[in-house]
């Protein structure tokens, strides 16, 4: 799971608006070594007003560039998502600053256009998503149309900042059928 979140950048995010519909968006993202995810959006935006009202959230990272025919590899997120403040805040700005460097500069805003660009962002506001189960993709190493699904396990108390780890859920394969793909569900 690391190398799949380490390699990629964007993210689709799930939430659950007005009426029980479905909304989605894309986000770039960054996550702490105890798998909290971190993206940066307008506070007035839909999905955010939806994480305000109904904090339950799902996020899907995958690389699009890969071909129909290779192995496949992505994760399936689910869990809470909700808006930074004070501390929890300033941590997301580091780890985001960390993995796009980008950002950190034009917060420091030197030219015209960083600091144009930096007030945009400090309009913008961090918001954390704590995953409680994962899904894996990863078809090179577990074989085709394989899923292992694994509980998110935090320790360290109710901030959940302490060491995290992964317990084996379940093991999904799509198998073909005669009414289409069938998932059998080994535990």
């Amino acid at each position: 799971m690391s190398r799949i979140l380490k390699a990629n950048r964007l993210c689709s995010i799930a939430t659950v608006a007005s009426g029980n519909r479905a909304h989605i968006n894309t986000a770039f993202f960054a996550y702490s070594p105890s798998l909290e995810l971190y993206f940066l959006s307008d506070p007035d935006s839909l999905h955010s007003r939806n994480l305000s009202a109904r904090p339950s959230m799902a996020m899907t990272i995958f690389d699009s560039r890969q071909s129909w025919d290779d192995p496949g590899r992505g994760i399936q997120l689910f869990g809470t998502g909700c808006k930074t403040r004070g501390v929890q805040a300033a941590r997301a700005e580091r780890t985001y600053a960390a993995r796009f460097p980008s950002f950190a500069r034009w917060l420091r805003g030197r030219s015209a256009a960083e600091r144009v660009q930096a007030a945009r962002l400090r309009s913008y506001a961090f918001f954390q998503f704590m995953p409680n189960r994962v899904k894996v993709l990863d078809e090179a190493e577990f074989g085709g149309a394989v899923f292992v699904v694994a509980r998110v396990i935090r320790r360290g108390g109710p901030s959940g900042r302490g060491p995290m780890e992964l317990a084996w859920h379940s093991t999904e394969v799509l198998v073909p059928g005669d009414g289409g793909a069938e998932v059998k569900r080994r535990r």
